[in-house]
């Protein structure tokens, strides 16, 4: 599974990558204490962040990969 946020009139950024097999992995700039990725299972998967703030307003997507 892989977290894009949009921030308003800006292209796509990765925040995050994860999977039911191995850590989650944050790019630059991101981190776990504010972008919590879960994913239980297959069917499962949550982005949470954490501590809201005006510079963090932007549409969020999350897109699936069976590779």
């Amino acid at each position: 599974m892989f977290w894009y946020q949009q921030p308003s009139r800006n292209g796509l950024k990765l925040v995050v990558s994860s999977s039911t097999w191995s850590h989650n992995s944050y790019e630059d700039g991101y981190s776990e204490a504010k972008f919590e990725a879960n994913r239980k299972n297959t069917n499962y998967a949550l982005m949470t962040i954490k501590n809201v703030t005006p510079e963090d307003e932007a549409t969020y997507f999350c897109a699936a990969s069976d590779h």
